[in-house]
């Protein structure tokens, strides 16, 4: 998230735009789907635009928001690593992708049942919805999306996930002080290594390893 719609928007679309150059990059199918991660990570703070011009609540944009912070990446994230690994380098991600599908289901439930409502506070929007055993949920999305990251096998994706976790953990921090939320500053950074990733990834070979 970031601190204001005008804040969320520019950076949302400069997102956007890494992402389009990923997914133009693409020379394997098989790594399409992690490519095109900058482009739903761009139109997740273009959405929380929404939510701040709407002064928080509980309407569509609300929804949309957690749905695409919560299940959607819960599964894309390590979805797209098993995708593009190796067939030798899959077992790790594909651990990493059946925990993603059980956290995703479980949070997919409690957003169709429970309330779901934001709060602006601040420089910050605050998301709350009921969840049962929250500490079990989160361990299970950070080893969904961090974990299939740093299990790969990629020496690019290590880097990333890396930063991600970096990342995760300043920003629960400085939810915590109240102070501005650095998501959009953490998305940028990585999308571009997810440019750089694309830039440097070979041509399709069929189902034998790449080079």
């Amino acid at each position: 998230m970031c601190w204001s719609a005008t804040a969320d928007l520019v950076a949302g679309a400069g997102v956007t735009a890494v992402g389009v150059a990923c997914v133009t990059r693409v020379r394997d199918p098989r790594d399409l789907l992690l490519a095109a991660l900058p482009l739903l990570l761009g139109a997740h703070q273009i959405v929380e635009a929404a939510v701040w011009d709407a002064g928080g609540g509980d309407g569509a944009a609300t929804v949309a928001w957690v749905v695409i912070a919560l299940p959607l990446l819960a599964v894309w994230v390590p979805a797209g690593v098993w995708s593009a690994a190796e067939p030798s380098a899959r077992r790790g991600p594909g651990w990493a992708l059946a925990v993603g599908l059980a956290t995703a289901a479980v949070l997919a439930y409690g957003i169709a049942t429970g309330p779901v409502t934001a709060e602006i506070r601040g420089h910050t929007v605050g998301y709350r919805l009921d969840l049962t055993h929250p500490p079990v949920l989160v361990a299970g999305y950070l080893l969904a999306t961090v974990g299939s990251l740093l299990v790969s096998g990629d020496r690019r994706l290590l880097v990333l996930g890396a930063v991600v976790a970096a990342g995760a953990a300043a920003c629960f921090t400085l939810l915590r002080l109240e102070f501005v939320s650095t998501w959009c500053a953490f998305a940028a950074v990585w999308s571009v290594l997810l440019w750089d990733w694309t830039r440097r990834r070979p041509a399709a070979r069929g189902l034998g390893p790449r080079g």
